[in-house]
């Protein structure tokens, strides 16, 4: 697509090669800014453990179907943020609000239907002894027609033996399992914890595409916690960037990767100062001459 005389192996590399590139004129149309029922409402809510603070009065709104990223350095205040939304920890001060309801007064099938939440360990929520087992634990759970949740983890990663031990597979088919258990019971909303680590290019690509259907099919919210910032370059609306317990910057992905030259994703260095975070985003530009 881009033509180039040799394989660059460096940024600075395909930076000179895509020189004639970025030296373009190329058309934007400005992006409109979408309508969402708000779904998820954080209000100055702040957090400690044994007097070390980890959320300092942040204040959010999730939209319904917005795909939004929490980004930030360890220990910045991700999983204490994810934590207050899903109900496990109850803020010093402020409060959260899922749909009008406080996470924490959720139980049993209120709460799978109020809110999926996959941890940074996906085995933490698999007990049985099979896939099988697993499904039809969820399919019984989630009062839905066996074989349903074994229908969407075979749509994610095919070809998984039903009599497969959950240990004996490998990190991105456990993913997709604890996703698809999550997934059938059609939450409202669905917070992931650095689900993505040891994922490689195609499973992280199915999840992609996942999380992408379930947002814009049901129009429900997905907020993720990572240090991916090429999945976040793929996959977020927007990003929510913490730093010692604060949220320090609230937009677009767009604007917030390219403001912070730590966190941008590959091609933006590559082609900046063009705005493109994404290899779909320099071929559409280049399709658009």
């Amino acid at each position: 697509m881009l033509n180039l005389s040799e394989i660059g192996t460096s940024v600075r590399d395909v930076r000179r090669l895509t020189e004639d590139i970025r030296g373009r004129e190329f058309l934007s149309e400005p992006t409109l800014p979408v309508e969402r029922k708000p779904a998820i409402n954080i209000s100055h809510i702040s957090i400690s453990y044994e007097g070390h603070i980890a959320l300092k009065t942040a204040t959010a709104t999730i939209g319904a179907g917005e795909i939004v990223a929490v980004m930030g350095r360890n220990g910045a205040g991700k999983s204490s943020l994810l934590h207050s939304i899903v109900g496990l920890l109850s803020p010093h001060s402020g409060n959260v609000l899922v749909n009008g309801i406080d996470p924490q007064t959720l139980q049993g099938a209120a709460r799978r239907r109020a809110i999926g939440y996959v941890p940074q360990e996906p085995s933490d929520l698999l007990f049985k002894q099979s896939v099988e087992a697993e499904c039809a634990q969820a399919d019984h759970d989630n009062e839905i027609a066996p074989g349903s949740t074994f229908s969407l983890l075979n749509r994610l990663v095919p070809n998984i033996a039903l009599s497969t031990h959950p240990h004996d597979l490998s990190e991105g088919q456990r993913l997709a399992l604890v996703l698809s258990i999550v997934l059938s019971g059609n939450p409202e909303i669905l917070i992931l914890d650095e689900p993505t680590r040891g994922l490689d290019y195609r499973a992280k690509s199915l999840f992609i595409k996942a999380l992408q259907e379930f947002a814009s099919t049901f129009n429900r919210p997905v907020v993720i916690a990572t240090h991916d910032v090429e999945l976040v370059a793929e996959l977020a609306d927007r990003v929510l960037f913490l730093a010692e317990g604060e949220i320090v910057a609230d937009g677009s992905t767009l604007d917030v990767l390219l403001s912070s030259p730590a966190f941008a994703p590959q091609v933006s260095k590559v082609m900046s100062p063009k705005p493109w975070l994404t290899v779909a985003d320099v071929v559409n530009s280049l399709s658009s001459l």
